[in-house]
């Protein structure tokens, strides 16, 4: 049995990576796919052949979609095959069955070489469980696609329903989109260390390119691309995924600092060795 995928009109948030890109999101991923859904369905569709019995939808970063539902052993139903296989084969050995099984719900599949976005992830309205949606496109190039899967994970890590605190009232650190942050959560210690001493920065939920790109021309040593400036969350993952990649972080930059930042928390160093070790080969180690 599969669990039911609870609806995504509900209050979820998207997260996109387009790893390096300065690129602009008007609304997120999630939304824009549901605003996609439904002009698809009030004007003529558009025919797509389906010989594999995999359900299929519109979805506005990749055109049309193959969907899965992720069983709780990690497992897909219905089973995928082919490339869509392998990338999710992939994201299993990143991050292990069981924590597959236990974080992502449903799996979203796409080829669409035109597009700039690489992946996305989004919470559904129950916070225990997230959408992975991948462009197949980019599984030609094995590093760059694990590396867009660990800035994916990195969003799933730094948003668990756990970061934040579920009591109301005013909030005495920072307060997203999903709540009010804890204390001692990722994001808040990364702010508290790197964003809150900037006097011009950017909003910490910040989706416009052009002023995440000028706030990268100021302060371009502190940042690891032009897309980390983008807000928050997105500084975080990029800066995790280059954490997981680069042999050494060394200097004195911001940049670096951040890099550091996570030799701080042993489950994420954990984490960066057993990809390392075990995608070494994708990720062009050895």
């Amino acid at each position: 049995m599969s669990r039911v995928l609870a609806p995504v009109l509900a209050g979820v948030v998207g997260l996109v990576v387009l790893v390096g890109v300065g690129a602009g999101l008007a609304i997120p991923a999630a939304e824009r796919a549901i605003v996609a859904a439904v002009e698809w369905l009030n004007d003529e569709p558009v025919e797509h052949a389906d010989t594999s019995g995999i359900p299929t939808e519109p979805d506005e970063d990749f055109g049309v979609v193959q969907v899965y539902d992720v069983l709780a052993d990690g497992t897909l139903e219905p089973a995928a095959s082919g490339v869509a296989a392998e990338v999710w084969q992939l994201f299993v050995r990143m991050v292990g069955a069981d924590v597959a099984g236990e974080s992502i719900i449903q799996y979203r599949a796409g080829d669409a070489p035109a597009s700039d976005t690489l992946a996305y992830v989004y919470q559904d309205s129950d916070p225990r469980y997230w959408t992975l949606a991948v462009n197949l496109a980019v599984a030609d190039d094995p590093q760059l696609l694990v590396a867009t899967l660990v800035h994916e994970y990195a969003h799933i890590v730094s948003f668990d329903e756990d970061e934040f605190d579920a009591a109301s009232g005013s909030c005495a650190t920072i307060l997203l989109v999903e709540g009010c942050a804890a204390r001692a959560s990722y994001l808040h210690e990364f702010y508290a260390q790197f964003w809150a001493g900037y006097p011009d920065a950017v909003d910490l939920e910040n989706l416009d390119a052009d002023a995440a790109w000028q706030f990268y021309e100021r302060y371009d040593d502190h940042f690891v691309s032009d897309y980390a400036a983008t807000n928050l969350g997105e500084d975080f993952a990029e800066s995790f995924m280059t954490y997981v990649i680069e042999d050494a972080f060394d200097g004195p930059t911001v940049a670096a600092q951040k890099l550091r930042f996570f030799e701080r928390y042993p489950e994420l160093v954990a984490l960066r060795e057993h990809n390392r070790d075990e995608l070494g080969v994708e990720l062009g180690l050895r």
